[in-house]
């Protein structure tokens, strides 16, 4: 099974393709897609979606993780993030490929054991997992590298419980 993690921003999303056959997992690509601030928010947005559609047309995931959105004091952020989001979900949906959602708290458990592991923790538990030499960068990287680990660990949890 192949499953891309997507960490979406409006500045930077992050994104991280994973193949999981039998017990081990295989890192295929990842990446960031960057906008410039200086652009118009729609521009911004129609490079992440076009982005987005590239690495899912060149890998065709079985399924797409991405990170819920978590509210932030930030208003304008919160709405920035929520549309990167949107776009997302829009690449996958016009790919046919279903999305599923996850909290930080969710992912933290799933690959620390702690949902309020630090971010640090749970970089490093990426790069050990996937048997990296380095954190990928930027963090938002390794941030939708998680995602798709948590939709793994949770796919693998669904199995056991539901296919006994």
């Amino acid at each position: 099974m192949k499953v891309m993690g997507i960490d979406p921003g409006i500045a930077i999303t992050g994104y991280g393709v994973l193949e999981k056959e039998g017990n081990n997992v295989k890192l295929l690509n990842y990446g960031s897609i960057t906008t410039d601030t200086s652009m118009e928010t729609s521009e911004r947005l129609l490079i992440i979606y076009n982005s987005l559609t590239d690495v899912i047309k060149n890998f065709k995931p079985d399924r797409i993780a991405i990170e819920e959105l978590f509210f932030n004091k930030n208003a304008k952020t919160v709405m920035q993030v929520g549309q990167a989001r949107g776009v997302s979900i829009l690449a996958a949906a016009n790919q046919g490929i279903q999305v599923w959602e996850y909290t930080p708290l969710q992912v933290k458990q799933s690959i620390v054991g702690y949902g309020r592991a630090s971010k640090q923790q749970v970089q490093e538990m990426v790069k050990v997992l996937l048997d990296l030499k380095e954190t990928p960068k930027p963090d938002d990287v390794a941030d939708a590298l998680a995602i798709a680990l948590c939709h793994l660990n949770s796919y693998v949890m669904e199995k056991f419980l539901f296919e006994r």
